[in-house]
């Protein structure tokens, strides 16, 4: 089964499509996820809802406006920003211990390949330094563009701009 294949069947609610795809994305979308969240069972949670929800809104997939990994690579990315953001995550912080936090990314020791299992760093890498760094927050750090705007010193509206245009760069680069 192709990818192309997959993707059609997997609309058309094909389980064994579903599994495929799973199989082909989750270390990628979970080193994404964890990158945002720092935490194992609530990244492979969200994990979870994110397939259920592409599962559920897989009509709403088009290719021609881009590819289906980024479609789920924006999934997760929201949902685990959706997370951080929320007042139950924020509380349950709150109420952790240091104990938890030691050595908590020695089972990420190799993050970097986990998230690059597709090969992505190697086009990221192409961009120049400015790109990288807008790149990095936003999407693999999970900042939002006002806390982009704010660590990098430069205004919101630069960010945007900023952002879209790498984002055509790393797509100019990825489909040349």
């Amino acid at each position: 089964m192709t990818l192309e294949e997959s993707i059609i069947l997997f609309q058309k609610k094909d389980v064994k499509a579903f599994e495929y795809l799973y199989n082909t994305y989750k270390k990628s979308l979970l080193g994404v996820i964890f990158t945002i969240v720092k935490n194992d069972t609530i990244a492979e949670e969200i994990l979870q809802d994110v397939f259920i929800k592409a599962w559920n809104s897989a009509d709403s997939y088009n290719s021609s406006k881009g590819r289906f990994f980024t479609w789920m690579l924006n999934i997760s990315r929201n949902a685990a920003i959706d997370k951080i953001r929320s007042k139950n995550f924020k509380n349950n912080k709150k109420n952790q211990h240091v104990d938890n936090f030691v050595d908590v990314i020695e089972t990420y020791d190799n993050l970097d390949a986990t998230t690059n299992s597709i090969g992505i760093k190697k086009f990221v890498d192409k961009l120049a330094e400015k790109c990288k760094e807008v790149i990095h927050l936003l999407y693999f750090k999970g900042y939002t563009q006002k806390e982009v705007s704010e660590t990098l010193k430069m205004p919101i509206g630069t960010v945007k701009t900023r952002n879209r245009n790498c984002i055509n760069e790393l797509r100019n680069i990825v489909l040349n």
